[in-house]
């Protein structure tokens, strides 16, 4: 596939259907996702899609708050890691420019959070 520049909704809609078919499939992170979570796609899917939107589009459409889900799932290092590498792999393989390299750094820092949230938690209890 040609890449092409992340410019629009269904850009991050195609980005996120992929990448998380391959987080669903994936030895160490898809169980978390697929087993352990439980995650009901069709509702979820949209939901991520909206959040992306909102970061790189500046739509309106995602209500909540991205962490609070991840905080039973048991994640560590290696968890947001490899979230880290499945994105990138998937961003590289489909889009160029400066959208996508804002998606990846945008990603990174959210990783970064979640990793740094989920830590402090456990050192809490």
């Amino acid at each position: 596939m040609a890449k092409k520049t992340l410019e629009s909704r269904q850009d991050i809609e195609v980005l996120v259907a992929r990448f998380y078919g391959r987080v669903r499939q994936d030895e160490l992170i898809g169980p978390i996702f697929n087993d352990v979570a439980r995650v009901h796609w069709d509702e979820h899917i949209p939901k991520i899609q909206n959040f992306w939107a909102d970061l790189l589009l500046g739509e309106n459409n995602y209500h909540g708050r991205p962490f609070p889900p991840h905080i039973p799932l048991g994640l560590k290092v290696e968890h947001f890691e490899r979230w880290l590498e499945l994105f990138f792999l998937t961003v590289d393989e489909m889009f160029e420019g400066q959208k996508a390299d804002e998606v990846k750094m945008r990603a990174l820092n959210i990783g970064r959070n979640f990793l740094a949230n989920i830590q402090h938690l456990e050192s809490r209890s």
